[in-house]
């Protein structure tokens, strides 16, 4: 594959701490794959706060509102895959019906099968890691929600990004 290729199918995730490399599965989940590009490319998820944060389980960013309840207007059909929920795992949200995924995603900070095979898996970190590690977590809410959580700095497509 060539490197254009490999950056066409790579985001690039500023945090206040750095640069987080998401590298995308469209493979497994096409169609979220293109929509995730769709919104990045429009600047939809720059600035963007992560509003659930649970420790030891996941961080939750991508709603336009804050609070959970907000999309960017476009449900997907899902795309679940045999992919296993294991650290650095890049998945979208959801409510209860498999098909109502819209903007929202979570990336896990450890191995979580309960979520294997009941959401779309559209990527894995590959670097920066640690610095996913450092965003602001939820300190008594059960459902994870942060008082002023951190944001979204940046969010690109790595093939846009001009070094």
């Amino acid at each position: 594959m060539s490197e254009a290729a490999d950056r066409e199918n790579q985001i690039f995730l500023d945090l206040k701490d750095g640069r987080v490399v998401i590298d995308l599965r469209p493979d497994l989940a096409p169609n979220h794959v293109a929509r995730i590009k769709e919104l990045t490319r429009q600047g939809f998820y720059d600035g963007l706060s992560f509003h659930r944060v649970i420790e030891g389980f996941m961080a939750q960013t991508g709603d336009p509102r804050g609070d959970g309840t907000g999309g960017s207007g476009k449900k997907l059909k899902a795309e679940f895959s045999r992919e296993r929920h294991v650290r650095g795992t890049v998945a979208m949200a959801r409510a209860a019906s498999p098909d109502s995924g819209d903007s929202q995603w979570f990336i896990v900070f450890a191995p979580a099968s309960h979520l294997d095979g009941n959401y779309t898996v559209w990527g894995r970190v590959s670097s920066g890691m640690d610095f996913v590690d450092r965003i602001k977590k939820s300190t008594s809410d059960r459902s994870g929600m942060v008082a002023n959580p951190d944001k979204i700095v940046r969010m690109r497509v790595a093939a846009d990004v001009r070094d």
